[in-house]
């Protein structure tokens, strides 16, 4: 039972982290000025942002990797959904707002979903 605990709560762990890596990636190759034009705080306060939650997100999964035990479900987990929940506004909201920008930029249209 326990085994099986593991693999659950690592894999939604190196989801969360893989959701928060995604975040911090796309903040960090946007001009800060498009985080501007759009009105979604700034560049800083989103890599900050998302760059902490990565930082929990990959102390979560690491541990338990490393040690081959039970996550914590205490304040690492707690931590960690904070954090991919922080990330998922970032992506649900801040950068659907950022495409949109960065296509008028180029003259072109967004012909679609930046899914």
């Amino acid at each position: 039972m326990h085994f099986l605990e593991f693999l659950i709560l690592v894999a939604l762990g190196l989801l969360a982290f893989g959701v928060q890596v995604w975040a911090l990636a796309d903040c960090l190759r946007t001009p800060p000025s498009d985080f501007e034009r759009v009105y979604k705080r700034t560049k800083t306060f989103w890599a900050a942002l998302t760059g902490g939650a990565s930082f929990f997100g990959f102390l979560y999964i690491i541990g338990p990797i490393m040690t081959l035990t039970v996550p914590p479900l205490g304040m690492m987990l707690l931590l960690t959904l904070g954090g991919a929940t922080a990330a998922g506004v970032y992506l649900a909201d801040v950068r659907p707002a950022l495409v949109e920008v960065r296509a008028r930029k180029r003259g072109g249209q967004n012909r679609g979903s930046s899914w």
